[in-house]
């Protein structure tokens, strides 16, 4: 218990003390607003400079077809993921941001009257608390009270992962989707290099190793998660290159619903199809990087695909046929294969 908070107090000092702006990091920004889709960069033009210049994330970890919903940040710092979900949400919508960062959380404050009369409602739709990620229940947050969580490059963060992930599921309602961009590692972080400030803070020394997020998120009920983005992350900082050069880092974007999934992709002949209604999406929704729907063409989908399809907000947008009275064996559901040769590169977490 002692070292978590110790853990904890660390990132607090780092983001809340060291870094004066997204400029004093020691490595590059991981993914900038150009991996941003054209009409979240159209909102980014009307968040507060302020706020995007104290901000420090790693992805864009905004889901589409968010109008009217409930969507929790996690780690929201000084709110440009609240304030672009303000907008996407509506008037309609509600924009929680929990962040235990003091001086994070006064930019966080000082600019929501600014983005509630720039989007032009009457009241906020959003909210900033403080307190911990690992302790949603003690900020009020209820069971099955929030239809999509997101975060920007904040879990790796946690001393305590699994709290947090169980955490998430539980305020999560049925069908609801955690998305969120962070940081995962080739291997397990040595004990080291997971106390070292500098790593910790700069979103490396609590690296989830790939396998033991699989199989947490399987422990906690989730067995099957889908990854959006993928990107090799290049150092760029002879200092930490020679404490952890040795581990390949990824910044990657995964989507994972509250849905009773089973473990492999079972095929039943179920055929998926795209209405092509999701306002940011006309002509063609990615659900993961193996599943594109174009508007109008029928796919093939295995059972699980099917159920994040019909079972989640997401259900309005699709027609799915068919059901699961009749069993065809495992559905090839693969990812490409590894681009580990040719895949791009960018810069740590930022």
């Amino acid at each position: 218990m002692k070292e978590k908070a110790m853990g904890l107090e660390s990132v607090r000092e780092y983001y809340g003390k060291v870094l004066k702006s997204s400029k004093d990091l020691k490595t590059s920004a991981c993914c900038t607003t150009d991996s941003f889709p054209q009409y979240l960069k159209e909102i980014l033009k009307e968040v507060h400079e302020e706020v995007q210049e104290k901000f420090y994330g790693c992805g864009s970890p905004i889901p589409m077809a968010l109008n009217g919903k409930t969507v929790l940040d996690l780690g929201s710092g000084s709110g440009r993921d609240c304030f672009l979900l303000s907008k996407i949400v509506g008037a309609s919508g509600r924009v929680i941001g929990v962040d235990m960062t003091d001086e994070q959380l006064e930019v966080a404050h000082r600019n929501t009257d600014y983005h509630t009369k720039r989007f032009g409602y009457r009241e906020p739709n959003v909210q900033f608390k403080k307190g911990y990620i690992e302790d949603l229940e003690g900020l009020g947050i209820k069971n099955n009270s929030i239809d999509v969580v997101v975060s920007n490059c904040v879990l790796n963060l946690s001393p305590d992962k699994e709290r947090v992930f169980s955490e998430i599921f539980r305020v999560l309602k049925p069908g609801g989707e955690l998305y969120f961009s962070d940081v995962f590692a080739s291997r397990r972080i040595p004990t080291e290099l997971q106390r070292d400030p500098t790593l910790i803070g700069e979103c490396l020394g609590g690296a989830m190793y790939t396998e033991d997020f699989r199989r947490l998120l399987v422990k906690l009920g989730c067995a099957d998660y889908r990854i959006s983005a993928r990107t090799k992350i290049e150092l760029h900082n002879a200092e930490i290159e020679k404490k952890a050069g040795m581990i390949d880092f990824y910044s990657m974007t995964i989507r994972a619903f509250k849905l009773s999934l089973e473990d492999r992709c079972e095929d039943y002949g179920q055929v998926a199809t795209y209405l092509g209604t999701i306002s940011e999406a006309p002509n063609a929704f990615r659900l993961d990087d193996h599943h594109l729907f174009e508007k109008g063409k029928p796919a093939l989908i295995c059972a699980n695909t099917a159920m994040m399809l019909t079972d989640t907000r997401y259900g309005e947008h699709f027609k799915v046929s068919g059901d699961m009275s009749t069993h065809f064996g495992l559905f090839d559901c693969s990812p490409p294969a590894s681009l580990s040769k040719t895949e791009a590169t960018v810069g740590a977490c930022c």
